[in-house]
């Protein structure tokens, strides 16, 4: 079975200066938690999501027909492995760097990894990738959107986030592809589990398949107040304000890396994997309050992945490593 590695919490609890996960520095966004804050507990939600589905729909400018409410992005990669397993798909794709939930899905239920995309009949794209930051490669996007019938699903969490260039798949791909959307990461509400999907123009039936694996309510109420807080303009805003903050915050981890004979791989957001003159100890950082996302787990040995953080988290790092630094290098 494919280990699942995470970066964030641990069995420690929450970490002071987290570099590891990709959720909003910035956040929470105040309007989003407001929201969250006031959900009523006591009942349940609208068991269909009327107005949820209705706004999301409105926001993404589809039929409301097209939207999937999942429980998590996770739960939602869960859910689309095991469907296309009970339709006989038996092959699947990702990128050489992704996110390890992918094939831990695939692994869980049967299906066998191929390194040709033009061999799956499930694949996996994000855009921009993590752990470097990157939009997908253009040829494995035309090779799997090819005429061969495929399931191609493309994970939209960091979109929200990206800070310069653009999605590797034109409008018209984009409505040949499953995308799934998880904005607790763009709102830095990682606690709050709710996601979706936006089916692919015509594929009702797919929908409703997916509909009907899924448990009743999802998501709860706390999850439902997220989803409607991020349809909001007030939340866009806040979202697209957030990003020239997260800009300069990325340029001062950087030039900080830099400075100390790190190497820093490109990427077109907050986040990206940077590769340090020298052995870092994971323990030694934690125990100092710093967490990084070693990416070993991703197929880069030797690399980590950071996340922009606020000025006093990138002091703290920065304090931490000199502690840390080989006495033959100082």
């Amino acid at each position: 079975m494919t280990p699942r590695t995470h970066g964030g919490t641990d069995a420690q609890g929450p970490v002071r200066w987290d570099f590891s996960s990709n959720a909003n520095a910035c956040g929470p966004c105040p309007a989003a938690l407001q929201a969250v804050q006031r959900a009523n507990g006591a009942h349940y939600p609208d068991p269909a999501y009327t107005r949820l589905r209705a706004a999301l729909a409105d926001l993404h400018g589809v039929d409301p027909v097209r939207v999937l409410l999942v429980a998590s992005a996770s739960e939602g990669i869960q859910r689309i492995t095991g469907w296309r397993w009970r339709a006989g798909d038996r092959r699947f794709w990702t990128p050489s760097h992704a996110y390890g939930d992918y094939a831990h899905a695939a692994s869980a239920w049967g299906l066998e990894p191929v390194n040709d995309p033009g061999l799956a009949q499930l694949a996996w794209l994000c855009d921009p990738g993590s752990p470097l930051g990157q939009g997908e490669a253009p040829d494995a996007v035309r090779a799997l959107l090819d005429p061969t019938p495929r399931t191609v699903v493309l994970d939209r969490a960091y979109a929200p986030l990206r800070l310069k260039g653009d999605t590797a798949l034109s409008a018209a791909q984009l409505d040949r592809v499953w995308q799934l959307w998880s904005p607790n990461k763009a709102l830095g509400l990682t606690g709050v589990r709710a996601a979706y999907a936006i089916a692919p123009l015509g594929a009702h039936a797919d929908r409703g398949e997916l509909e009907a694996l899924s448990a009743s309510w999802p998501i709860g109420a706390h999850g439902e107040a997220m989803l409607m807080a991020w349809t909001s303009s007030d939340v866009q805003d806040w979202v697209a304000a957030s990003r020239a903050t997260l800009a300069d915050w990325a340029d001062a981890l950087r030039t900080r890396l830099a400075a100390r004979g790190w190497t820093c791989a490109p990427s077109d957001t907050a986040y990206g994997c940077a590769r340090p003159p020298h052995l870092l100890n994971a323990a030694d950082l934690r125990a100092r309050g710093i967490k990084l996302r070693d990416a070993t787990s991703f197929g880069l040995p030797g690399w980590w992945r950071l996340s922009a953080q606020r000025p006093d988290a990138l002091a703290a790092l920065d304090a931490a490593l000199d502690e840390l630094q080989p006495e033959t290098s100082r």
